[in-house]
């Protein structure tokens, strides 16, 4: 056990927001933690790291525990660097205790080299210390994790202050991963990072070595790495085995279990009071009636499970059947800006978009998406053809909402649209899409995004497009509307195109993507699933390639090493014995690796984390596997020195 939360309460301005919450959390947890806005999953963070404290009725309440090893490292929202440092003085701070124990070693060694031995002891504690701590590979270490989090060799020396909120946000990420607490707590760690990012930190903290707890709408996310999900909701917290998906299905089985309970003790409470009604005036049977309701006040009752009425119905529908073949893009530039401002980001990209696709447009910020939805639809203009086939009526989700008009009101704004339309169906409409009471009568300009999002899904309803085009769809929703968005894309049958960050409903709803690169793009025929494999085996790839031309060096240079000495019969045999040994470590050290990827993999599976006994024993041969490729790199690297 790491930490653990016992009967934790907490109220803000008179409202609870936590009741009587309780968490365990042990070395190998990789725990999510969910539940709508506001529901209190910070305040509990900011408990447990002891920033805000607990209110206690008695002595027995609020109590956090942690263990003597414990150590806790919080990334917030907004966290905390030195501005003034370089990107490698900021991270090599981590490793302070470290570099002053190296220069104290380079002390002690001039005073031997002096002829003065009274520090032999100290010497030897602290080269023992360091090579425990893997000391000497502080900068490989930062390397390594600031090229995963998307730094640049040449951003090494640039000032943390020169870089932007996203970016900070990517460097407290990084440093936090590099002073490895045993227990990591992230709040929404995924905003900011592409997709490549981020499935370098998924890979990065399934393999970590402590405890995650998690704070994430990234649903993808996620379901990648947790191994328990813990919901807030009303103020309860109620745990679930396994991952995200995991935590869906089994929340509706305890829904439908508990909605049984419910109904059969409503109708033995109502058997019991029918009797008691009936009976306490007769004198032959008024005791026979008080035990009935003596028993009555003892029931336990069974709350009647919450169902979530809020969810919005959203379907979209359409009358025309379009062709086979809807749109076709040849040599279409993507530029933004005008004059001499004017910036090329894709010189040339064409495609063909098929009746009943569903098209997922992908890349990183900045790099031309929601442009290319405007220029298609010739709302910009741009070199090269862009055709659309007969009979196609295009629906539109433009991401800011702007073809709003802010003074309107979102009854006005809809009834503007569909005059012929009374306010019983206009109200109704707007009820599908969650959007009710005052807030009908507010300015489109004044509601939240959520809210200006249901809008247009009203609209677009209306409008029964047989092509859909939309922009991050699902930007501002909560997870109910987004599951709701989810199920009206999956369900409709027409033609889809559209841009989103959401790998979760990429996943579930494109059959093809567009990547936009720089300066280019690439097609993948293919969904969401099959590009991370690609992905994840092009980074090996590439890794593979920059390790053998590494491996190349350091034998031309072993080449050119030995040329220059002459080698005895004897140091040839050795020689040759050395080169055995390390081409068996390395052969060994690969199957390792790929033990340990398909362990990996089987903890992922519902078999093996909702069986405890089981999950322990594939995180212990985890860790024996681990040690065991760590001593052959340790012998490898020895071997290697050796030349």
């Amino acid at each position: 056990m790491l930490a653990s939360l016992n009967n934790i309460t907490k109220y803000y301005n008179g409202n609870l927001v936590l009741n009587n919450v309780s968490l365990t959390i042990d070395e190998s947890d990789k725990i999510g933690l969910v539940g709508n806005n506001g529901c209190g999953k910070s305040t509990l963070l900011k408990i447990l790291t002891g920033s805000v404290e607990p209110d206690r009725a008695t002595e027995k309440d609020g109590i956090i525990s942690l263990a003597q090893k414990t150590t806790i490292g919080y990334l917030e929202q907004m966290g905390g660097l030195n501005s003034e440092n370089t990107v490698i003085e900021e991270m090599r701070s981590v490793f302070a205790p470290i570099h002053s124990a190296i220069e104290r070693l380079r002390e002690i060694e001039k005073e031997i080299e002096n002829g003065s031995d009274a520090s032999a002891d100290e010497y030897q504690q602290l080269s023992s210390w360091i090579e425990a701590n893997d000391g000497y590979n502080t900068d490989v270490k930062i390397r390594m994790v600031l090229n995963g989090m998307g730094f640049s060799e040449a951003e090494l020396e640039r000032t943390v202050s020169g870089f932007s909120g996203g970016e900070k946000t990517r460097l407290c990420i990084s440093r936090l991963l590099l002073e490895e607490p045993n227990l990591l707590i992230l709040d929404e760690p995924t905003n900011h990072l592409d997709f490549k990012t981020i499935m370098w930190l998924e890979d990065y903290l399934r393999n970590y070595r402590g405890a995650i707890l998690v704070v994430s709408h990234d649903r993808y996310f996620l379901d990648r790495l947790c191994t328990s999900i813990c919901e807030i909701e009303r103020g309860s917290l109620t745990r679930y085995r396994g991952n995200y998906s995991a935590f869906i299905r089994q929340r509706e089985e305890n829904d439908i279990r508990r909605e049984r309970e419910y109904e059969q003790q409503q109708k033995q409470i109502a058997k019991m009071e029918d009797y008691v009604a009936k009976n306490l005036v007769r004198a032959s049977t008024t005791k026979m009636a008080q035990s009935r309701r003596k028993q009555l006040e003892k029931i336990e009752r069974v709350e009647r499970p919450v169902h979530d009425t809020r969810s919005a119905k959203i379907r979209f529908t359409y009358a025309v059947e379009p062709p086979l073949d809807v749109l076709r893009v040849k040599g279409v530039d993507i530029s933004v800006g005008s004059g001499e401002q004017r910036k090329t980001l894709v010189d040339d990209i064409s495609f063909e978009v098929r009746r009943g696709e569903k098209v997922g447009i992908i890349g990183d910020n900045g790099i031309g998406k929601s442009t290319l939805l405007r220029i298609i639809q010739e709302q910009l203009p741009h070199k090269g053809l862009v055709r659309w086939n007969s009979n196609i009526k295009i629906s539109y989700f433009e991401q800011e909402s702007t073809n709003l008009n802010k003074e309107l009101t979102v009854m006005e704004e809809l009834h503007s649209r569909y005059p012929s339309m009374s306010e019983l169906e206009v109200r109704s409409l707007l009820a599908q899409v969650r959007l009710i009471g005052e807030n009908v009568f507010k300015e489109t300009g004044v509601i939240s995004g959520g809210e200006r999002a249901k809008l247009c899904f009203a609209i677009m309803m209306q409008e029964h497009g047989n092509v859909l085009i939309l922009d991050e769809p699902t930007n501002h929703l909560d997870l109910s509307s987004k599951e709701a968005i989810e199920e009206a894309l999956s369900e409709y049958t027409g033609t889809v195109i559209f841009v989103s960050h959401d790998r979760y409903l990429l996943s579930r709803i494109a059959d093809r993507l567009i990547e936009l690169t720089d300066g280019g793009y690439r097609e993948h025929n293919y969904g969401f699933e099959k590009y991370t494999e690609v992905i994840r085996e092009e980074q090996a790839e590439q890794k593979r390639i920059a390790e053998a031309e590494k491996f190349a060096k350091a034998a031309e240079a072993a080449k050119d090493k030995s040329a220059k000495a002459y080698r005895s019969k004897q140091q040839r045999s050795a020689d040759a014995a050395r080169k055995n040994e390390m081409r068996r470590l390395e052969k060994e050290i690969d199957e390792l690796q790929a033990k340990i990827e398909a362990l990996t993999e089987e903890i992922a599976s519902e078999e093996v984390y909702s069986d405890h006994v089981l999950m322990s024993q594939k995180c212990s041969e985890i860790e024996q596997l681990k040690q065991q490729m760590d001593d052959d790199f340790e012998k490898l690297i020895e071997l290697d020195e050796e030349q």
